[in-house]
């Protein structure tokens, strides 16, 4: 930073406000760097008493440590972790998130279910269900994208992908296919859901959901009819397997998932959830399962489903050792913590299930991410800490595979 650069001191003051919050949570130790050269440097500490900054400050006045770094533009930030960079970010603006889906804009009363996938090219696609009437989740509602060329600072207009007139579709679950020989710059699957008529009715034995998927091959500018897979992963009444007798299904919400390496390299992976039969109480006809493709979407098998009732919402990752890892809702909740389903077959079948007691949640959907780069690899975990409310959004971080979540920022 230097006391002539606007951004670094906006973000400094921002800083300011939350370090004593981040120190008690988290530990951190902050270190501002001054770049003020031998015309300015006379001025750093005034200038920071008298803004009562409650971190260290240290000055570079020759930039030997900034050109170390390779730091080329102020204000310029770095997190590290046992003596590794994780993360860097330079630039600043004041309140810089941006809502991409805002209720009651662009001809949608409410916006749920969001999904977000970054292309091999850098492109950002970022996708939701666009509901027209309202936010309940059955009745004329449609899928929408927005595109980033420039890692998210400006998006393109909102796109309307799927319109199924009046009715439903929703549970947008995007992957890139990276692994097709024919595609060679990747070809991104979507997959989503139809509905005839509400879930309650749906549970009752009236109407029907159905699995689809569109494609793209040229980065989200141009999309393919859609392709129907319902008789291949959803057994209903309408099915060849109509005796299992499968009702709801949903996938996700969230993203699918490629295995890229390994004995399963190129399968895509979808997590779902279905009923079966008849009404439970506490939900407990529901379950858990995923469907996957070893042949770039050709065709389709299912998975053993999770064998703990009330299984529902699932997003899932394969993690560094190869297992494929599933993060669940449980739709009865009882136990209020996540249920965790593990896989060594690629998600063909279950061989650990359990709740984890650092994973508190309500009833309620989260999010899993495998971060990995050059300096660390982190299992990201993002959900409400709480047992009773969607309150407290929490992002969690382990270092080894689930086992525990020591890192955590509310």
């Amino acid at each position: 930073w230097a006391t002539w650069c606007k951004p670094c001191v906006a973000e400094l003051t921002a800083i300011n406000e939350e370090i004593e919050d981040w120190q008690e949570e988290t530990g951190v130790k902050f270190i501002a760097i001054s770049i003020d050269d031998s015309r300015s440097k006379n001025r750093v500490k005034s200038f920071v008493r008298g803004r009562a900054w409650n971190f260290d400050v240290y000055t570079d006045e020759n930039q030997d440590f900034k050109r170390a770094m390779g730091v080329n533009l102020v204000p310029h930030t770095f997190l590290i972790y046992k003596g590794k960079i994780v993360w860097e970010h330079s630039s600043y603006v004041a309140g810089d998130e941006q809502i991409l889906f805002e209720n009651g804009q662009e001809g949608y009363a409410c916006y749920r279910i969001p999904a977000i996938l970054q292309l091999k090219n850098g492109k950002i696609l970022s996708f939701a269900e666009g509901r027209v009437d309202g936010c309940n989740d059955f009745g004329n509602v449609d899928i929408v994208m927005k595109s980033s060329d420039d890692g998210g600072f400006n998006w393109s207009e909102q796109q309307i992908l799927i319109n199924n007139r009046l009715s439903q579709v929703g549970n947008p679950a995007p992957v890139v296919d990276l692994h097709d020989p024919l595609f060679p710059s990747g070809r991104i699957f979507l997959f989503f859901n139809t509905g005839t008529q509400s879930e309650q009715d749906i549970r009752n034995g009236n109407g029907e959901r159905g699995v689809w998927f569109i494609t793209s091959k040229d980065f989200g500018m141009n999309w393919s009819p859609p392709t129907e897979i319902t008789q291949q992963v959803h057994f209903n009444k309408h099915t060849p397997n109509y005796e299992k007798d499968w009702r709801t299904h949903a996938n996700t919400p969230g993203h699918a998932i490629q295995f890229n390496e390994g004995v399963f390299k190129g399968r895509i992976y979808v997590p779902a959830n279905h009923s079966t039969g008849n009404p439970q109480p506490g939900f407990n006809e529901y379950n858990a399962y995923g469907y996957f493709s070893d042949d770039h979407g050709k065709s389709w098998q299912v998975s053993e489903d999770v064998p703990i009732a009330s299984s529902n919402e699932a997003i899932g990752t394969v993690l560094p050792n190869g297992e494929l890892m599933l993060n669940i809702r449980q739709q009865n909740g009882t136990t209020k913590r996540r249920l965790i389903a593990r896989s060594n077959d690629g998600g063909q079948s279950w061989g650990s299930v359990y709740f984890d007691p650092e994973l508190i949640t309500p009833v309620c959907q989260s999010s899993l991410f495998l971060f990995q780069n050059a300096a660390h690899t982190l299992l990201l975990y993002s959900g409400p800490n709480s047992t009773e409310e969607r309150i407290r959004m929490t992002l969690k971080a382990s270092e080894n595979n689930g086992a525990t979540w020591p890192i955590k920022k509310e």
